[in-house]
This record gives structure tokens, C-alpha cells and sequence, in this order.
């Protein structure tokens, strides 16, 4: 089950994050989302546990804990969303520029 963390402190790491839930179970993976720009923490991070069971027991348990001041938030994450294609910018015509 992939778990989604948030309100955390920008101090905490990926290591931190997996310490958290492994009293639970296994934990496949957990990172900290960065700024790809800075590198800093952006206050949210997603964790992977195999054993749904486990992952359900620690999200009721760990959801509203306190971690270094702050409420923590934890839910199932939800399936990305696909993004729509960008609309590429196309200039207004107006009389000013067609003149020819």
C-alpha cells in the first residue's frame, strides 16, 4: 500500500520516515519529496508497505501524531493523476500585427 505523509518538518529525512513505520511492518520504500530546485523538503513524502494490514494499523495509529512540533497527516495515497497536455501559447491576432 503506498502511504502519503504530510505536515512534516522540513528536517525530517527519508531514514526518519521509514523509522516511523517500521515498528508496523516492512517498509518497501520512503521518501521525502524535495525541491527539485533547492534540494530542501517540501513538508510531504510517501511511504511503500507491502502488508496492507500493517499499512492500515499505522496509518490509524501514526495519523495526528506529534513529530518535532508538528501534527503529522497520513492517508492512503491516492493513484497519480494523469496531466493534460500544455497549451502551447499562441499570440493574439489583432490588426497591429497584420499588417500586410
Amino acid at each position: 500500500m503506498n502511504i502519503y505523509v504530510s505536515n512534516l518538518s522540513f528536517n525530517v529525512t527519508d531514514d526518519d520516515l521509514e523509522g516511523f513505520f517500521t515498528e508496523y511492518g516492512e517498509v518497501s520504500s520512503a521518501r521525502v519529496i524535495t525541491d527539485k530546485f533547492t534540494g530542501k523538503s517540501r513538508g510531504f513524502g510517501f511511504v511503500e508497505m507491502p502488508d496492507d494490514e500493517a499499512a492500515k494499523k499505522a496509518i490509524s495509529e501514526l495519523d495526528g501524531g506529534i513529530v518535532e512540533g508538528r501534527a503529522i497527516r497520513i492517508t492512503e495515497a491516492r493513484p497519480r493523476e494523469e496531466r493534460t497536455e500544455k497549451r502551447s501559447f499562441t499570440p493574439r491576432q489583432n490588426n497591429y500585427n497584420n499588417r500586410y
